[in-house]
């Protein structure tokens, strides 16, 4: 077999949806499991949907996601140009579709909207409505086509797909297909404002680039047999189909662009980060031979197989992909860790504690960067907070018990002048051993006083240090005031 070339082909429309983002990694791996290239191709022949800056989206989410192309508009390896616009510049589409009509596969339509909107609809195998064009220029003479062209009567060039008969297709995921003839319309080549169709640029870019594997979503599976009708026409080897399951949001309906997760950047602007989620999409229709699922991208060009691609839709699951982001950070180099989460502590907190601190505290506790306000807002502003919870069954401990531990620890924690962690944990573990009891009877009612919070993301004396003597100590007494008023 020749060298794999893939390619990711996407349209300059807006933020990178997840599916697309699932079709450039899929695309991505095949090529690299085999050692092949990976292609990046824009088609903008969509003229009325490109959007300003779209193209920049593309090129930042290929960097930041590690999907890195070896060819493409900034890097022309011998089959450029890589821009669809740029290449029908060249006349290349028309080239081709002209060829067609020379060999009778395709022809010249000259209908308006008008008699387009007349044709009646033709009901497919599932049901659905399909129009059909009615081949009513298919019958017209070389002489009145080439009177209508000198005439300037709008035109588009049409695939002359015959009526009869069926045509089947092979994919690697859903196997052989076969479609009536009858099903096909005889879709538009180069459209009146003489830009190529997405489908027929497509082929003629795919054979032209030498791409071996065309990955795509399964949307694209009802427009496969026009493909190879083009590839049959022409004589040319028809390439391997991969397409992509469904993705579906919770409720099991296609995950839109107005679902607040669908796009990789509205992901990242939520709190995770592009190794999460590049490892989390990759599992959105693919499953390993094993139970692993944490993976780096090295590691997922090693284990990827297309052969185990499900044709199954894959439900997009927010909760695990948090899950996933947790597990993310938790490994995370500590200082990599703290450049990211920095400006979401800094939300919280304008006093002057060692921020640095303040995120190693958090980092194996959050699953999502926006978590960290939650978790350390009492750094800022010790809350208001009832009496009860220095009530804890599992500690043995009670309002009352707590009084008495913190009235004790006061004038300890008055004359100790180191408040480092380690320092202060000797300190109370010296009172506790004193005490005769056991280490929680003393650091749940320490943190409750030093947090107001039943829940925090350290112990008593990492909180202490973050707050420094003076402070410690102002919410020990306020502690020790609020239990004697109850």
């Amino acid at each position: 077999m020749s060298k794999v070339r893939t390619r990711f082909a996407p349209s300059p429309t807006g933020r990178m949806h997840v599916g697309n983002l699932r079709t450039a990694l899929y695309a991505y791996l095949i090529a690299k499991h085999e050692g092949g290239d990976f292609i990046l191709r824009i088609e903008d022949t969509d003229q009325e949907r490109f959007m300003e800056g779209a193209l920049e989206i593309i090129y930042r989410t290929l960097e930041k996601t590690g999907l890195i192309h070896d060819e493409g508009p900034d890097k022309d390896g011998g089959f450029g140009p890589y821009v669809q616009s740029e290449r029908n510049a060249s006349g290349i589409y028309l080239k081709y579709a002209k060829q067609l009509v020379e060999q009778g596969d395709a022809y010249y339509c000259f209908c308006d909207k008008e008699r387009l909107e007349s044709l009646k609809t033709a009901v497919s195998e599932d049901g659905t409505d399909i129009v059909v064009y009615d081949k009513h220029c298919l019958g017209l003479s070389k002489e009145e086509v080439e009177a209508n062209l000198a005439a300037g009567k709008p035109w588009v060039i049409r695939l002359n797909v015959p009526r009869e008969g069926t045509t089947t297709f092979h994919d690697e995921i859903y196997g052989d297909i076969t479609v009536p003839n009858a099903e096909l319309d005889d879709m538009i080549l180069i459209k009146s404002d003489g830009f190529p169709t997405y489908n027929f640029a497509n082929v003629i870019d795919d054979h032209l680039m030498e791409i071996t594997h065309v990955v795509r979503g399964n949307e694209y599976l009802s427009s496969a047999p026009k493909y190879n009708r083009l590839y049959e026409a022409f004589g040319w080897e028809i390439p391997v189909y991969v397409h992509c399951p469904l993705i579906t949001d919770e409720n099991h309906k296609k995950l839109s662009k107005r679902c607040g997760h669908s796009s990789y950047e509205d992901l990242i602007e939520q709190g995770f980060i592009s190794e999460a989620v590049v490892n989390y999409v990759a599992l959105l229709g693919w499953s390993p031979t094993d139970n692993q699922e944490i993976f780096s991208l090295e590691e997922l060009v090693k284990a990827f197989d297309y052969r185990h691609m499900s044709k199954s839709p894959a439900v997009f699951d927010p909760v695990k992909l948090k899950w996933m982001n947790g597990e993310y950070f938790k490994t995370m180099d500590t200082e990599r860790f703290y450049e990211m989460a920095e400006p979401y502590i800094r939300e919280v907190i304008t006093k002057d504690y060692d921020l640095k601190k303040i995120a190693a505290l958090v980092k194996t506790r959050i699953e999502i960067f926006p978590d960290i306000r939650e978790q350390i807002d009492f750094f800022e502003e010790l809350p208001e907070y009832d009496i009860a919870m220095y009530a804890h069954k599992k500690m043995k401990t009670n309002e009352q018990t707590s009084l008495e531990v913190l009235e004790e620890l006061l004038p300890i924690l008055e004359a100790q002048e180191d408040y480092s962690n380690d320092a202060l944990f000797e300190t109370l573990k010296t009172y506790v051993t004193e005490k005769g009891c056991k280490n929680g009877y003393v650091m749940w009612p320490v943190r409750t006083a030093v947090s107001g919070k039943q829940n925090t993301p350290g112990g008593a004396t990492e909180i202490m240090e973050i707050l420094g003597k003076e402070e410690s100590l102002r919410r020990i007494r306020i502690g020790i005031e609020n239990l004697k008023e109850n």
